[in-house]
Formats: structure tokens, sequence, C-alpha cells
């Protein structure tokens, strides 16, 4: 549903893919959002990595052989880390919500950054092993939140995920329930006529949504 929900999207006017190298690093922005500017988003992802780059130099330089890619498009949390083809997505409303701050970006980009590193010293990821992988990433979180400036909301969450059982640190998620999600606050913001957000909602089975914007 959700990959259904885009498409309907970018054909009512939504920006294509659009390619940068930030920092040394290729980055594809999927700007399905009329109400987000670009240029902001570039913007807020390169201050992100220049706090990487700042104060984790070492797993900066990391992030040039571990990444192929950066990618911000639209998806159901904050980041993730797409071994097949060494992709680490960054979600574009997060990178440009200001209830978030650049540090608490950049601490999922490392985040990522170490599935990255796991997977490609051969550590896979599987289901069984999920919370051990995600321990490992939020102790690196820790360790950038205690040194990068506004990095005290990054410490608390790192440390609070730390403290939880197995299946809080790696919770099973309803992927289509947050699709959907996803897919409905996108209609919300499509600037477009009532009569077109319904559309687009049958055509996408958001039923219960088709009274976006009206």
């Amino acid at each position: 549903m959700f990959s259904r929900i885009k498409t309907l999207l970018r054909r009512a006017g939504a920006d294509l893919p659009e390619d940068r190298v930030i920092r040394g690093l290729p980055v594809t922005l999927n700007n399905i959002r009329p109400d987000i500017d670009s240029e902001d988003v570039f913007a807020r992802l390169d201050e992100a990595l220049g706090l990487i780059e700042r104060y984790q130099p070492s797993h900066f330089r990391r992030m040039h052989r571990d990444f192929a890619r950066i990618q911000v498009r639209r998806f159901p949390c904050r980041g993730a880390y797409f071994p097949d083809t060494r992709t680490c997505l960054v979600e574009l409303t997060f990178v440009v919500n200001r209830d978030f701050t650049p540090t608490q970006v950049a601490a999922t980009i490392l985040h990522e950054a170490m599935h990255a590193r796991l997977d490609n010293a051969g550590v896979k990821y599987d289901p069984a092993g999920a919370a051990k992988h995600e321990r490992f990433c939020r102790r690196a979180e820790v360790e950038f939140g205690m040194l990068a400036p506004d990095g005290a909301p990054v410490v608390e969450r790192a440390l609070a995920s730390l403290a939880s059982a197995d299946d809080e640190v790696a919770p099973v998620i309803d992927w289509e329930l947050a699709g959907r999600r996803v897919g409905e606050a996108d209609l919300a913001a499509l600037s477009a006529p009532s009569w077109m957000k319904r559309a687009i909602a049958r055509r996408a089975g958001l039923d219960d949504a088709s009274d976006a914007g009206t």
C-alpha cells in the first residue's frame, strides 16, 4: 500500500528524485511532499552530517565506506539501513521537523551507520539477535550525544532504550499499519482539491482518510 500511495501522490504533482553529494556522500532525495522545501532538507542533512564529521570523525570516515548512498524519503520510522543496497534511509519529515535538532538527526544517521558496520563485518541482522544489534547502535548514540551540542535528548532516548527489555529495544512493527498512517498524513498535507484527495484515497485503499483536508 505504501508504495502505491507514494506513486499516486507523485502523479498528483510531487517532486521527482534529486541527487546530490553532501560532504562526500551521495544523497538521493525523494520529496513527495509539496509542503516541504527540498533545499531545507539538504541544508538540515548537511548540518547533521557536519556534526558527525566534527564530533565523531572516525565514524564519519567509515560512513564513506559503509554507505553506498543516503536516501531521504517518507518512511514509517526515523531511519533504516538496507544491506542489499548499502543504503542509509533517513525519514523526510523527521529531517525538517524543528521539534528535532540536527544533533538528533545526526544520531539517527549514526545509528544506521552502526547497522552498516555490523553487516559489513559479517554480523548479519536477524530477528533472534535484533536486540543485540539495537543495543550496539544505541551505545554509539550515547557516545555521540555526550560529545555533540544539544545532545541530552539523544542520550536520554538511547539510555531509556538500553534499559528496556529486548522486545522493547527491537519491537515487532506492523509495517502495513505504519505505512497507512504515513499515507494518511501525506494525503492530508497535499495541496489539492478535495475531490482529488478522495480519488487518491480510494485508489490507495485509504477510504477512511478520504475527507482529509476538507
